[in-house]
């Protein structure tokens, strides 16, 4: 219900119930903002291992312009909203937000340890942002398969051995042939959750600060996999 439309019910339900004090548009979006959310309260609980795909999008930030222009220049309009998602069934298994001046990589750490805790994932997809010889090493530690496509300049002379056992991989099949072989495919499944995100809830946040627009894109993703599992 909107904000405005649940404000009128509390004022009409005050007049029945004098007790019941109305509330205002400012005190509902305040307490609802501080309520505790768990976004994946509601994933459908599997021991069998999943893939995962990881990707970020940008959340527009207009209301939070004067914050985001003081602490990092004017050009700075947008978060980062960053997801991991089960390939199979398209439930963010993690996320994270952050500024737009954070690298996907620097994310990536915290993302894919966040979704080993409630999922036991064997492969992570990603694009070429996540083509690090970190995040191969990353994965290598934590026992997970990589399908992360490499960069076009991308040599295998060097970086960890996983990563040029892709990139020789890749120069001996074609790009095709290795996405085919890999099932590469499916890392479209993160595009979809974002396009059903966003055309479910929009492509703004209405916080002011980066606490209260983090609340509120957790409260999104709460509503996105309980939506997705109905």
């Amino acid at each position: 219900m909107p904000y405005r439309q649940l404000e009128g019910f509390t004022r009409t339900l005050h007049r029945l119930v004098p007790q019941l004090p109305p509330a205002d548009y400012s005190g509902i979006r305040k307490r609802i903002q501080r309520l505790p959310v768990d976004p994946y309260e509601h994933l459908n609980e599997s021991s069998e291992p999943i893939s995962i795909a990881v990707d970020s999008t940008g959340i527009k930030v207009e209301k939070a312009g004067g914050w985001v222009e003081r602490k990092h220049g004017k050009k700075k309009r947008y978060v980062k909203h960053h997801f991991a998602v089960n390939v199979e069934t398209h439930e963010v298994v993690a996320m994270t937000v952050s500024t737009d001046d954070v690298h996907d990589v620097k994310a990536f750490p915290g993302l894919v340890k966040d979704s080993r805790r409630r999922a036991r994932a064997c492969e992570v997809l990603g694009d070429g942002a996540y083509d690090s010889s970190m995040v191969y090493a990353l994965l290598a530690e934590m026992g997970i398969k990589a399908m992360i496509k490499p960069r076009r300049n991308a040599r295998a002379d060097r970086g960890h051995v996983s990563r040029r056992r892709v990139v020789e991989q890749v120069r001996r099949l074609g790009y095709d042939g290795w996405a085919y072989e890999v099932g590469y495919g499916r890392r479209w499944a993160v595009e979809t959750a974002y396009s059903t995100f966003k055309r479910l809830f929009g492509e703004c946040a209405m916080g002011r600060c980066m606490e209260s627009i983090t609340r509120e894109l957790v409260g999104k993703v709460c509503l996105y996999n309980q939506l997705v599992n109905m």
